[in-house]
Parts: structure tokens; sequence; C-alpha cells
């Protein structure tokens, strides 16, 4: 045969990463395919809101009392106007008010996560690595933290950091002692974690040479170590952005998280809750289903990627 049958054009990345069984896998789960999408519709929702909603809901001098109160694709008694989700007490566009309050329901979750992460793989490297009596001052820590529901711990930090800040600074440091809240109250799972996987491989060959060769515990920790526990973290941090999410809605939902002048949807479902037996419904409805959709569907792509990261719970 000609050599040129023998010698086909080398795939791109992107080709290779198609026929990879990670991609495969993913193909063939509807489930994964379906969460997926609905992630990255919210998400892209969220991002690109000032595009997408009809109406800037935290601009007051958009704002039409007279369209207070109007029921989904109903057209207002006073003004006329016809909104897709209807409006709340203040007249707001629900559907713009739930594209906002995404964007700050996100960016608390993603921040909350990517900050307990980092704590957590740093102190789990220390203690599986170095071990001694640090290991056991911060596993000693993790293990009296798990004592508490994460929401009660998180509440109690956020307190405190609220206490500590000056009043007139606190609306605007709300939504950052937030993710702080939520982050400290988060990182002892990824500090387990990674503790339990460098025990185990620090004692591999390849540590053991870098040893040999005069290499650092902090080099060897981030360059050697790292890369190989990283992938039960991504499971970790995909099912926490989940459980991220709901804990800042639940802690804007008592009041105590995302002020007024930034609501997220739990703070929107705490405004809604007001009306829900007055009859306007869908002030509450509409957020609720969002926070759903977005955390279930979290949840459900971080089942597949442990599923897939790992074939023995298969």
């Amino acid at each position: 045969m000609s050599d040129q049958t023998s010698q086909s054009a080398p795939k791109s990345m992107f080709a290779r990463a198609w026929d990879s069984d990670f991609a495969y896998n993913f193909r063939r789960t509807p489930v994964a395919v379906g969460s997926a999408f609905v992630v990255a519709l919210l998400v892209l929702s969220a991002i690109f809101a000032p595009l997408i909603a009809p109406h800037n809901p935290f601009d007051p001098a958009s704002l039409d009392l007279m369209n207070g109160f109007t029921a989904p694709m109903a057209a207002n008694e006073f003004t006329g106007d016809v909104f897709w989700l209807g409006t709340d007490d203040q007249g707001r566009d629900v559907f713009s008010t739930i594209l906002y309050g995404m964007r700050i329901s996100l960016f608390v979750g993603f921040s909350a996560v990517l900050f307990a992460m980092v704590l957590g793989i740093t102190l789990g490297l220390i203690a599986g690595y170095v071990g001694g009596w640090i290991e056991t001052i911060i596993m000693r820590a993790a293990d009296v933290q798990l004592t508490f529901p994460a929401i009660l711990v998180a509440m109690l930090i956020f307190g405190v950091a609220k206490g500590i800040t000056p009043i007139e600074h606190q609306d605007k440091m709300a939504i950052w002692v937030l993710i702080l809240a939520i982050g400290l109250s988060d990182w002892v799972q990824f500090a387990r974690v990674v503790r339990g996987a460098t025990l185990v491989e620090k004692d591999k060959e390849y540590v053991q040479a870098a040893r040999m060769i005069g290499r650092g515990k902090g080099i060897i920790m981030l360059r050697h170590i790292l890369p190989n526990v990283l992938s039960p973290v991504l499971v970790i941090a995909t099912i926490s952005l989940a459980l991220a999410i709901i804990a800042e809605a639940t802690l804007s939902f008592l009041g105590v998280g995302a002020p007024p002048t930034q609501p997220s949807l739990g703070t929107l479902i705490r405004i809604g809750q007001g009306f829900l037996f007055s009859g306007e419904w869908w002030i509450i409805l509409f957020p609720s289903v969002t926070l759903l959709s977005l955390a279930l569907s979290v949840n459900l792509l971080g089942d597949w990627l442990r599923d897939a990261l790992n074939p023995r719970l298969q």
C-alpha cells in the first residue's frame, strides 16, 4: 500500500480530547449532558445578564411602583406593561432580578469554593507530608469543626466578621464576608481528602527520588504530590459548589447574607416568602425553581464526575 495510507495526519488537541474515554463517557451519559447544559445555560445567563435582562432591577430610576405585583404574562392594569415572570412589590421585573441575583449567588459560590479549596489543599498537604504536631493541630481543628453543622459555623463566622467591620462599610463588605464565612466552613473536607492522598503518595518512589536530589519540601508538595491528588479534589469542588450556593441562599434567606442592595437568589426567595399567602406566588416560585435547577444540575454533574474519575465506583 502507498505511504499516504500508513501515515495519517496527526489529530488536533480538540480531536484527541473528543475521542478520549472521558469525553465518550460524558456523551453516553444523558444525565451528565443535560446537567452540563443547564449549568452552562444558567451561568452564561448570569454572566450576560446586562445584555439579556429586559430591565435593570436595581436602578431606581427605571422602576415604576405602578407595575408592582403584576402577574406573569399579564398586562398591568395601570401601565399596560407585560412582564414574562411578573413583578415584585417594587415593580421590579422578576426575570431580571433572577438574572442579576444569580450573578451574586454564583460569584459567592465559586469564590467560597475556591477559597476553601486553596485553604484545604494547603493544610492537607502540610498535614500529610510534614506530619508530627502540625498534623495533629490541623486535623484536631478539622475534627472539632466537623462536630458543628456547616451552616452554623458560617453564621458564626459571618456574625463575627460583620461585627468587626465598620458600620459604614458593612453593606460594601457583606459579599466578601459571606465568601469568607462559607469558605472557612467548608475547607475541612478538602484538607481530609488531600491529607489521606498525601500519606499514600509521599512514600512512593518518585517522591523519594525528589528528596534524594535535594528538592525542598515545598517544591515536592507543589510540583510532585499536588498534581497526583487533584482528581478527588475536583470532584469535591464540584459538589461543594452546589452546597456553597445553597449555603449562601440559606444565609440570605435568614437575613444574614447578601444585602438588599445586592440581592441574591436567597434574598429574592426571602422577599417572595412574605407575599406567598397573599396570592403573589410568582415572586417566590421562579427564584426557587432557578435555585433548585442550579443546585441539582451541579450535584448531578459532580456525581457523574466522581464516577468518571473513579471507575471502581461504577
